[in-house]
């Protein structure tokens, strides 16, 4: 494809793995990267020797919010693609075993405060073009994922969001992508929440100890983002894509995309 690369990047959480790796990838391109961080980490002082301009945000935080968009309106920072690698598994356990202010605190972060930001920094993308947004879906679209409800029905919320916000606001293109198994450091919640975690706990348990073989890498997160951030719109706006099981390194995939506009969406289908 021979589309433009992103140009002024917004990174939310890059102080995140799959954040900072982005965060990494697009400065090295040549682009101008504006990243947020909620505490300071390794991650995060590599990023700011590679120029990457940190700001940090609880974005739990509406204040915070305001501020960062306040910050960029300062800096005149018109951005082209915005991405959010925000997301928290916990609390991990059955629903009416959990906290509940927990439990909506952690639904409200892996969602619509997510939104909160893209509504504070909407009007300062760059109007000369469509900006691309894009999210992280998550475990538990197509089944139940026990004892994670509070991060399932998040991230569900922001993949029906998806869809809607590109039919609303043609200028935006906004995918999500589901990146399958990544060996980040969000696993140590389900490993610090042990038997609440059910049968995951094992799972997880055993997909680090065989991370050097087995999952998502970073480098193909960045390749499915790199592909989602310059297809048409027509293709991939409002889709929810899942890096493993769809076919989006095969050509023929776009015009399959075209062609169905149900396809990677969340439908009821007889």
């Amino acid at each position: 494809m021979n589309l433009p690369k992103p140009s002024k990047v917004i990174v939310l959480a890059v102080s995140s793995d799959i954040g900072a790796y982005l965060g990494e990838h697009y400065v090295r391109q040549g682009a101008e990267v504006v990243g947020t961080y909620r505490s300071w980490s390794q991650n995060v002082a590599k990023l700011e020797k590679l120029g990457v301009k940190l700001f940090p945000m609880d974005i739990g935080s509406n204040k915070d919010v305001a501020y960062f968009a306040k910050q960029l309106t300062a800096s005149n920072f018109s951005w082209d693609v915005m991405i959010s690698s925000v997301g928290m598994l916990d609390p991990i356990d059955s629903f009416f075993s959990t906290n509940f202010d927990a439990w909506e605190r952690s639904v409200i972060t892996n969602s619509t405060s997510q939104l909160r930001v893209l509504h504070a920094v909407h009007g300062l993308r760059d109007k000369s073009k469509v900006s691309k947004v894009l999210f992280f879906a998550g475990g538990g679209t197509n089944g139940p994922f026990d004892n994670y409800s509070a991060y399932c029905l998040g991230k569900i919320l922001l993949i029906k969001m998806t869809e809607l916000l590109n039919s609303e606001c043609p200028d935006l293109q906004v995918s999500i992508i589901g990146t399958g198994w990544v060996n980040t450091k969000i696993h140590h919640q389900t490993i610090a929440a042990g038997n609440l975690a059910g049968p995951n706990f094992e799972t997880t348990r055993q997909f680090l100890a065989d991370s050097e073989t087995a999952g998502t890498s970073l480098e193909t997160v960045a390749e499915c983002v790199d592909w989602c951030l310059t297809a048409p719109q027509n293709a991939v706006g409002g889709r929810n894509f899942s890096l493993v099981h769809d076919q989006w390194r095969q050509p023929q995939f776009i015009e399959e995309l075209i062609a169905n506009p149900n396809s990677c969406k969340l439908r009821r289908l007889p």
